[in-house]
């Protein structure tokens, strides 16, 4: 599982011209779900994103995490995110999961991101997009469950 995270003053997501979901400060989280993921990815990366210390304490450190702050997170669900771009000009994405698969696990995450005390809002799975961040710092963090040491 990938998520591209960012911290942001706010942050919405518009389908067929609606706002489906909107955040003041918090984090995004693109989020890409690879076929081979499983539930343990989506713990991984819940317990990764509630805990990132990227929010700045009174000494202005990166000192403080969503658990801390009580910002909420929007998760956009983001495919593209297993792109592979070594041959050619257009992506493979044979590494993404399938999408009735991506659905169930990204659910799983959002799922834990709640149970952790987290606002989480969300996109529409499976639906073009509009999504609008602004990106506070601008701080950008790119994790991986598979990137594991």
């Amino acid at each position: 599982m990938r998520a591209v995270v960012q911290r942001v003053t706010r942050a919405s997501v518009t389908v067929k011209g609606r706002v489906v979901g909107e955040i003041g400060c918090g984090l995004v989280a693109l989020v890409g779900i690879k076929r081979t993921d499983t539930i343990a990815d989506m713990d991984y990366l819940a317990d990764k994103i509630a805990h990132l210390r990227v929010f700045e304490d009174d000494l202005g450190k990166m000192n403080r995490s969503l658990q801390e702050t009580g910002g909420p997170v929007l998760a956009v669900s983001q495919f593209t995110l297993y792109g592979d771009c070594r041959k050619g000009r257009r992506p493979s994405f044979y590494e993404a999961a399938p999408p009735e698969e991506a659905r169930e696990l990204y659910e799983i995450f959002i799922s834990k991101l709640e149970k952790m005390g987290l606002k989480v809002v969300t996109g529409c799975f499976r639906e073009h997009m509009l999504v609008e961040i602004i990106n506070d710092g601008p701080v950008t963090i790119l994790l991986d469950s598979n990137k594991l040491f």
